[in-house]
């Protein structure tokens, strides 16, 4: 295993040979630190990937997940930003304050005070590397990737764009580090291609950490057309687009794998893939406002519904091509659709194949990273735990309370008991191992009165930071739609005048 040291000792002259000398100062020989690539898909349904059922094609993810650690119970949050902040903080999204996707009006973003995950990998030496997309805030100078550990950036700041034009709420945001980059494209290509020019470009005498934040296959629903016309069998539209934009992120990630074996950096490095949050579909829709939106649709067809509010709903509830069978609902509720996501460790060597059936959860990798690499940092205080345990050997060891926050409440989790709070009046119980479906409340059964009750003290006494954010209505001024025509300068372009009117 990567932490037992070789017993090896070496003999460095040939006349400690001659003299039959001992040399009693020699150390065994220290294993390098191993490089970690960490892979996040975006709006990924549970039942998206070949290796979970689905129809679409992943044979290079599949690979991966059957050869290594399949998590069968990981949790994430609900929404993108929330989940980016447990995963490079390794604290409670409540904690931070960051409980919805973060907005493009937004001027701050992950609280300053956090250390994360790149920061503490460079304390150790690595190089460190983030492509793809960040959506954890830009308004600031100290908000931005580049000055909170990462040696290079490339990609987007804010939250969907167009996969061909880099547009985000009606601004460009495609950059390289601090500065605009006006480059054509396929947005999943151009990552990949990027990621694998991280790894052949590095310096090899570092391990490198590459933290690959694809925008597949979150809205729009965009992709090459011969990609698309491969899953003609599909009659669902929206379904179609979304397949051919999974197919195309597997294969960025295999072209990621291709360039680590040939560097010859395969053996040594770990990989953790997971989505954000779950896939979206209609299934995700409050009923009632599902056929008040499907009404608008009729009404306006190829049109724009003139408040941008609206038309930005319609794309959400509509669009979205996700697959979450068989849980239920899917991103932005509290539901296992929306919470448990796919995910997988590979590391050729080290990490056995198998399933885990254990809870994890996103504010997990940090402090299971550290504590696989020994850091002096693996015992600081986290809201996750250390799990590097239970995915290297099976031990299960401590279980921690998790809770989920959405748009419409949150939810607490002590495994396999879950708790749903929409309002004081709408609180729901499931317990999710027995029932993965959601399909039996069992909160207003007197048997488990004491449980519900006990787990609504736990959730209230759970800490919760200052919200990170705007008010709602200026968000629904200015909808952060995901591609189309250019309205304003690039983001980053707003950013550096906002850097500059600062100093």
């Amino acid at each position: 295993m990567y932490r037992i040291l070789s017993l090896v000792c070496l003999l460095i002259s040939t006349s400690a040979w001659a003299t039959e000398d001992v040399v009693d100062d020699i150390a065994p020989a220290t294993p390098p630190l191993p490089n970690i690539v960490v892979i996040v898909a975006d709006d990924l349904g549970w039942k998206d990937l070949g290796y979970q059922g689905s129809e679409i094609r992943t044979p290079r993810i599949d690979a991966l997940a059957n050869d290594g650690l399949a998590l069968d119970r990981f949790y994430a949050q609900p929404m993108c930003s929330p989940t980016r902040a447990s995963l490079l903080t390794g604290n409670s999204t409540a904690r931070l304050g960051i409980t919805r996707a973060l907005s493009k009006l937004v001027p701050t973003g992950l609280p300053l005070d956090q250390k994360i995950l790149p920061q503490y990998l460079k304390d150790m030496g690595y190089q460190t590397s983030l492509v793809g997309k960040w959506h954890l805030g830009f308004r600031q100078r100290e908000y931005l990737p580049t000055s909170r550990g990462f040696d290079s950036f490339y990609g987007h700041l804010t939250g969907g764009i167009g996969y061909w034009d880099h547009v985000h709420g009606g601004g460009y945001d495609w950059n390289r580090n601090e500065e605009v980059l006006r480059e054509e494209g396929y947005a999943t290509h151009l990552m990949a291609n990027e990621a694998v020019r991280v790894i052949k470009d590095r310096n090899p005498d570092e391990p490198l950490f590459l933290y690959a934040a694809f925008s597949a296959p979150h809205l729009p629903n965009e992709a090459p057309e011969e990609t698309i016309a491969s899953y003609a069998d599909i009659e669902n539209p929206h379904r179609r687009v979304h397949a051919a934009m999974v197919t195309e992120l597997d294969t960025g990630i295999g072209q990621i794998v291709d360039a680590l074996e040939e560097q010859g950096m395969l053996d040594n490095t770990l990989i953790w893939f997971m989505s954000d949050n779950g896939g979206l579909n209609p299934s995700t829709a409050p009923p009632s406002a599902l056929s008040f939106i499907s009404t608008l649709d009729r009404w306006f067809g190829d049109f724009k519904i003139p408040w941008t509010f609206l038309e930005f709903v319609r794309m959400n509830y509509l669009q979205g091509g996700s697959d979450n069978q068989p849980l239920r609902s899917g991103k932005g509720t509290l539901y296992e659709g929306g919470v448990r996501v796919p995910s997988f460790l590979y590391w050729r060597g080290e990490l056995q194949p198998r399933q885990v059936g254990d809870m994890v959860t996103v504010q997990d990798v940090v402090p299971s990273i550290l504590s696989m690499l020994q850091s002096e940092a693996r015992n600081r205080e986290f809201d996750g735990i250390n799990r590097w345990p239970l995915l290297e050997t099976g031990q299960s060891g401590e279980v921690r309370d998790y809770m989920a926050v959405a748009l419409d409440g949150e939810a607490l989790f002590q495994y396999p008991w879950k708790l749903i709070r929409h309002s004081e009046d709408d609180i729901q119980l499931y317990n999710v191992e027995a029932d993965p479906s959601e399909q039996n409340d069992l909160a207003g059964i007197g048997e488990h009165a004491q449980r519900r009750d006990e787990m609504i003290a736990a959730l209230d006494s759970k800490p919760r930071g200052e919200p990170v954010g705007v008010p709602i209505w200026q968000i629904m001024l200015d909808m952060d739609f995901f591609g189309g025509e250019e309205d304003r300068p690039p983001w980053m372009e707003i950013a550096q005048e906002t850097f500059e009117t600062a100093k």
